[in-house]
């Protein structure tokens, strides 16, 4: 029927949904759905978590339909740019067909192809041979290879297919669920400190669920938390809906209904926040160490419950090792301002535990001016992880959803860039970038654990220069890590 992106591995079946509340309520029923959608956003992870696959017609390789369906191995095929989506209608049109959501359709994630109907699937399966040849593997290799993942679950699938660790927690990932976006959105509207402390207090034991479950399916391996990371708009409504919802609210309000005046008002005060938080470039905006320098709170929130359930599973007889790392740092200050937050508030819950508890402190370098001055960076860093997603962005000047949507996809054929810097790492620039980080890390630091947590540390190409900069580990998805540990030992066999 078409052919897009083939930016998750496997195939799927379903019913077309177009929401993530439909396909939420018919997954959970029972019902095989793919969601269908111009581009997902974190509103949709309750539609993702059920559905068998994700279509979207918008964004690329790292797009996030295409990073989360990979962290939970799901098929996708993203940027298939010829869909339409009439949302009202409830249709979609694509290659001359007109499908409704008593359509099925089937999706090939490893080669971008859609189909309709439904085709015959064949499991997966890790046969004994190929535990052999991965055997073999890790007796060569080098390089670590550890996980992204963000559950207790995705550890556990990590650890089965072989991963030494977790290289990538995003803890923003736990705040998604739906029982728990009303308490973020709490934190994010408050108009006091004491009201957004209440919604923290509301958060943290979520939070501390989560965690030690991670643990404990981690025990005896290290496990790598980022602090939250987006901009706090991305967990309010999007704003051109928000604002069409006060526009039929205004328009449909009866002036002598006061739960009409009280749905308004309270539309119209979410829509100044939505505005007050919007942001041209949240990419380069208030996101990552920013956020956390301006609202303190947010990260002694997050660092309680890293602490408390490490010492909770410690108790259970587990063996936590915890790795704190600070996102999106620019600047040495940066780093040892939330250094200083960070092992104040953790050191408060051990000594108030009684118990002793190693961890370490490091950031994720993604931008070239950390990069370029890792060594002032190392003063205050037990680690690095390089996010080479982010790092790809902001070396190369390229939106990633915007380009592998627009032009890359012609830069490409034209032979203009030898491959997709996304998918895999440009040699001569971001992974340069890579090289000069760790080498000016090593050089306050000998010892500086390195590693890198982007899209690349899946990618056998990606693999192979990383594997010869010098790195101690890469990280990618859960099911990405038998193919990351065969590329790691074939970079070591070819010298």
């Amino acid at each position: 029927m078409t052919r897009g992106l083939n930016a998750s591995p496997g195939a799927a079946v379903g019913q077309i949904v177009f929401d993530a509340d439909t396909a939420a309520e018919r997954g959970k029923a029972g019902d095989a759905v793919v969601l269908v959608r111009w581009e997902t956003t974190p509103d949709d992870i309750h539609g993702l978590v059920v559905a068998q696959g994700v279509l979207t017609a918008h964004g690329g390789m790292t797009s996030h339909a295409a990073v989360v369906a990979r962290g939970m191995g799901k098929p996708c095929v993203a940027g298939a740019g010829d869909l339409v989506i009439d949302a009202a209608a409830r249709t979609l049109t694509i290659g001359g067909h007109v499908l409704t959501e008593d359509d099925t359709i089937t999706l090939d994630g490893s080669t971008g192809d859609v189909y309709v109907g439904a085709l015959d699937l064949v499991p997966p399966q890790i046969t004994d041979d190929f535990r052999e040849v991965l055997g073999w593997a890790d007796d060569v290799r080098r390089l670590g290879v550890r996980a992204n993942a963000d559950t207790g679950p995705d550890a556990v699938k990590a650890r089965e297919l072989g991963a030494e660790g977790i290289g990538l927690c995003r803890t923003e990932h736990m705040f998604m669920a739906v029982d728990r976006l009303p308490a973020v959105r709490r934190m994010i509207l408050a108009t006091d400190a004491a009201a957004r402390q209440a919604a923290l207090d509301e958060l943290l034991p979520m939070q501390q669920a989560d965690f030690e479950e991670i643990f404990e399916a981690m025990t005896g391996l290290p496990v790598t938390i980022r602090l939250i990371d987006p901009p706090l708009h991305e967990f309010l409504p999007d704003l051109v809906e928000q604002s069409l919802l006060v526009q039929r609210l205004e328009a449909a309000a009866a002036p002598s209904s006061s739960d009409d005046d009280g749905a308004l008002a309270a539309a119209r005060s979410l829509l100044a926040h939505v505005k007050r938080l919007h942001e041209q470039n949240p990419m380069l905006g208030t996101r990552g160490v920013r956020l956390s320098l301006l609202y303190p709170e947010i990260c002694v929130m997050q660092t309680r419950a890293i602490v408390r359930a490490a010492l909770a599973v410690l108790g259970r007889g587990f063996d936590p090792h915890v790795e704190i790392m600070v996102p999106l740092v620019g600047f040495a200050e940066e780093l040892r301002r939330m250094r200083e937050v960070i092992v104040e508030t953790a050191d408060k819950e051990v000594a108030a535990a009684d118990r002793a508890l190693d961890y370490t402190v490091g950031t994720m370098i993604e931008l070239p001016r950390a990069a370029l001055t890792a060594d002032k960076i190392a003063e205050h860093a037990d680690f690095f992880s390089f996010g080479t997603n982010d790092l790809t962005q902001t070396a190369v000047g390229i939106s990633r959803d915007d380009a592998e949507g627009s032009f890359l996809a012609a830069y490409l054929e034209a032979g203009i860039v030898p491959a997709n810097p996304f998918a895999s790492i440009d040699a001569e620039g971001v992974a340069e970038l890579v090289r000069i980080g760790v080498d000016k890390g090593r050089s306050l630091k000998p010892g500086l654990k390195t590693g890198v947590c982007g899209e690349h540390g899946g990618d056998p190409a990606s693999i192979a220069i990383l594997d010869k900069i010098g790195l101690d580990y890469v990280s990618c998805s859960p099911y990405r890590v038998p193919l990351a540990r065969l590329a790691a030992a074939r970079t070591t066999l070819d010298g």
